[in-house]
């Protein structure tokens, strides 16, 4: 292997992503460390402690956002970003989210172990609530810090306890003094896992991330009528779950029918009144469609929601349909892309350009900072699930890349 002779050291990596998945470790071996839980409070303290064995100097914002910095030879450079979240769904794995926190920390070990000071300060970054799965809000620290959502309305909502982010927030100590606002930066960078089966099946290391698909999301109430299952023969019913079945039918066809590239999901389905004995009344689901191109996410809201009314018309039922978001595809910065792409080459790392279908903290901070993702492969493409799985090696690989493409930008002639 070529590359850099100044190399992160993949054990004490490895070591430490084991030792924060022994915060809300799981008996099957994943991870529930859900975001402004206690679990989530004794994670941070954790990073915190690690990131001031370092001399960074660590700062929280009004979201919980934490920033842990090294300063730079020159004061008058802008920073160079790195991060990504630590926050995981109820049944997580370690490594989506934590993997590029994780790798962040060891670049500055590297970077303390080897006496590099680098022209521009280094900021690692652990966004709050990137899973959405407790206030049911992804993206929630970098969207409102990019401005995307306004800090009010996340403070807000709450958890199914009918706790708040902002109580949330207080009850950990989260809730920092800084307004969780961006601040000017010179790149970043974000290594993650993939979560799908591309690098696996094409036996790549290294996925340099050129952008984000574009997504429409919507939340679907599809009204019948509750009836008697025994007494109400087929004409006579307005089944609101064959309907919804239907529409669900629909969203798998106009996947397909955009090949590889298409993405058509149902992940949630409320059926009422949940009764076995009884025609169900009504269904509450959900709906996303995603696509590399801005074109076809929009033909499909302009065409999807008159295809779903038309099957709700036919079977007598009411349909209530709710776009909740459209959001473009984000192409990530082809110079911060690029640091990335000879990264990985220096290194001899076999490396495919790719297309994150998952939404991620860059895909938000891209909008106010130059911006680049790294993908390391998963077992089987499998997360957001306690057997999610990479090897050592393969975080070792990530994290080097990362560490090359951060440095590099850092130093950097202006």
């Amino acid at each position: 292997m070529s590359g850099s002779n100044q190399r992160i050291d993949g054990k004490r990596l490895w070591d430490s992503l084991m030792a924060m998945a022994e915060f809300g470790a799981t008996p099957k071996g994943g991870v529930k460390r859900l975001t402004l839980t206690e679990v989530d409070k004794a994670g941070r303290a954790a990073f915190t402690g690690w990131c001031e064995a370092l001399g960074l100097t660590m700062r929280v914002d009004s979201m919980g956002n934490m920033f842990a910095r090294r300063e730079g030879r020159d004061p008058s450079r802008l920073p160079v970003l790195m991060g990504s979240h630590l926050d995981s769904q109820p049944t997580g794995g370690k490594f989506d989210g934590a993997l590029g926190v994780i790798a962040g920390l060891e670049v500055m070990r590297s970077l303390h172990e080897l006496g590099i000071t680098t022209e521009a300060p280094i900021e690692l970054v652990n966004w709050t609530d990137e899973e959405g799965s407790r206030f049911g809000h992804s993206l929630m620290g970098s969207g409102v810090w990019t401005g995307v959502y306004t800090q009010e309305k996340c403070y807000a909502l709450a958890d199914v306890e009918g706790v708040t982010v902002s109580e949330a927030l207080d009850a950990i100590g989260a809730k920092g003094s800084i307004p969780a606002k961006p601040f000017p930066a010179d790149a970043y960078f974000e290594l993650h896992i993939e979560q799908g089966p591309i690098l696996e099946r094409e036996g790549k290391q290294i996925g340099i991330v050129t952008g984000a698909q574009a997504q429409v999301w919507y939340d679907a109430v599809l009204i019948g009528q509750d009836s008697h299952a025994g007494t109400t023969p087929p004409s006579a019913r307005k089944d609101a779950l064959v309907g919804a079945a239907r529409i669900i039918t629909l969203v798998d066809e106009e996947m397909r029918a955009r090949g590889e590239d298409g993405r058509g999901t149902v992940g949630q389905l409320h059926v009422l009144p949940s009764s076995r004995n009884v025609v169900p009344g009504e269904v509450r689901f959900s709906i996303e469609f995603r696509h590399p191109e801005d074109a076809e996410i929009k033909l499909l809201a302009d065409t999807f929601p008159a295809k779903a009314q038309a099957i709700a018309n036919e079977m007598g039922l009411k349909l209530e349909l709710t776009e909740l978001f459209q959001i473009p595809a984000q192409p990530f910065d082809p110079s911060c892309v690029d640091l990335v792409r000879q990264a990985a080459a220096r290194n001899g790392f076999s490396a495919r350009e790719i297309i994150s279908g998952a939404g991620h903290d860059a895909v938000y901070v891209a909008r106010k900072v130059p911006t680049a993702m790294i993908f390391t492969p998963c077992k089987d493409g499998l997360s957001h699930n306690e057997a999610e799985s990479i090897l050592p090696e393969e975080a070792e690989a990530g994290c080097q890349v990362l560490f090359e493409a951060v440095v590099a930008r850092a130093n950097r002639a202006l």
